[in-house]
């Protein structure tokens, strides 16, 4: 999967067709993925697109996103090819997600659990690493979520926001 992705984005950056996805079994499960581009020489992030939803072949899901966090990520400019060999690439293979009900930090197991939050069409996702990597605790964890959705800190409290767990498998390069 990592090298479907440096495939892909290297393709789109050179105008090229996007690579074909390898027939291995990973690559044909449903599943959500996030790609997360760092730069190799600060860990700065540098772009970050996922899909959540798991009604997609991994492979196809990993390709689309790859292209994404280098070219759409709105916090950030696109990647140019000069760039794109210095940074380093993360995948973040989603669990499905579980309702938190009542959504008690206290459930939260940190560095393991992802969290979702959800009012009508606003959606907050932060992967299970966010929270170890900028040392939040679950109330943090969850109203950055919050934040992340457009909503108010404290938005996971009120009632209509749902809030969901979730695993990942995360490797990279």
């Amino acid at each position: 999967m990592l090298a479907l992705a440096r495939r892909a984005i290297g393709a789109a950056l050179a105008g090229d067709a996007a690579p074909e996805v390898p027939d291995v079994p990973g690559a044909r499960l449903r599943r959500g993925a996030f790609v997360t581009l760092e730069e190799q020489r600060d860990g700065a992030l540098r772009g970050c697109i996922g899909r959540i939803a798991g009604d997609r072949p991994l492979g196809e899901v990993v390709r689309e996103v790859a292209v994404s966090a280098a070219q759409d990520d709105p916090r950030f400019p696109p990647v140019a090819p000069d760039e794109f060999p210095d940074l380093r690439i993360e995948i973040s293979v989603l669990g499905e997600p579980s309702p938190l009900q009542p959504a008690d930090p206290g459930r939260l197991v940190m560095g393991r659990d992802g969290v979702l939050v959800r009012r009508g069409r606003r959606v907050g996702l932060l992967l299970p690493q966010v929270a170890a990597e900028h040392g939040l605790d679950a109330e943090a964890f969850l109203a950055a979520a919050s934040r992340k959705a457009g909503l108010g800190p404290r938005a996971w409290r009120e009632p209509g926001t749902r809030v969901f767990t979730f695993q990942a498998d995360v490797f990279g390069e």
